[in-house]
């Protein structure tokens, strides 16, 4: 009688990292043969930040708050909106795998574990996310934003994780649940201007009527831009300082923290049964 050998947890972590390291490098080769992806992904929110920049550059002072200039106040929004974006679109690589029978060669490899695919993606997607962010700070901070201290841009990478980390596991989770990439974009282009609009991003909470501001306050967008925009403004800050005056009460930095943490761990949760299925 034979026994089945159970690989050992030192073993079973090397040939895990190996596997997520060797599919993310495919991505990044992807990513390399079609850059297109990328140079949009960097051209489209310099181009907010200098258009909406100029066309706000009159506006009186203390119009956006504390803020000295437009660009203090909207470069949070791009920074958030730009991740959210890219980490909305994660679930079109595997979906383009799926229809094109990539997907079903992973299934049948030896993997050690086939949750390497999605471990994969995410990495993909925060790295290039922190490649955006650190291009709209320096351009920002070019073009007279300022820039956060050491404290606060390690700050505005905590969040960035968050907030992708929970996308990608929905997008993903979307790739494996509907029939086809057609119906995927059709959900990222209805999905991606309402979460914009109905979040803080334009505009501050206090211009909006008051529907609107229980709509943002309900946008996890609103939870990472208020934080991001704060870091702007304030040197000083730390997890109790006041970031969103909410309809229903003062939101802190570290409440803001929360909330993010609370929704990657719900979104990535909720596609686990999903997953599951998928790869059984």
């Amino acid at each position: 009688m034979t026994t089945q050998r159970v690989p050992e947890t030192g073993n079973a972590i090397a040939e895990f990292l190996q596997e997520t390291t060797a599919l993310t490098k495919r991505l990044f080769v992807q990513l390399q043969r079609r850059p297109s992806t990328l140079i949009a992904g960097i051209i489209q929110p310099l181009m907010w930040l200098i258009l909406f920049g100029a066309l706000f550059q009159n506006a009186p002072k203390g119009l956006f708050g504390e803020s000295l200039n437009y660009l203090q106040f909207l470069g949070a929004g791009v920074i958030v909106f730009t991740a959210f974006a890219g980490a909305l679109n994660a679930g079109l690589p595997v979906m383009f795998d799926r229809e094109f029978g990539f997907l079903n060669r992973f299934l049948v490899a030896p993997l050690s574990t086939r949750f390497s695919i999605v471990v994969a993606s995410a990495v993909y997607i925060v790295i290039l996310s922190f490649l955006q962010t650190g291009i709209i700070l320096t351009a920002g901070a070019l073009m007279g934003a300022g820039l956060p201290g050491g404290l606060g841009l390690a700050a505005i990478a905590l969040i960035i994780f968050l907030l992708v980390l929970g996308v990608t596991g929905l997008s993903l989770g979307l790739a494996f649940a509907l029939p086809g990439h057609v119906e995927l974009i059709a959900v990222i282009f209805v999905t991606n201007l309402p979460l914009l609009f109905a979040s803080t991003a334009l505009a501050p909470l206090s211009f909006m009527p008051k529907w609107l501001q229980i709509v943002a306050t309900l946008n996890p967008l609103s939870y990472a831009i208020e934080p991001i925009r704060y870091l702007y403004l304030h040197p000083d800050w730390n997890l109790g300082s006041v970031v969103m005056h909410a309809p229903w009460g003062d939101v802190s930095f570290g409440g803001a923290l929360l909330v993010l943490a609370a929704f990657a761990t719900v979104l990535l949760a909720s596609i686990q049964p999903l997953l599951r299925r998928t790869f059984a």
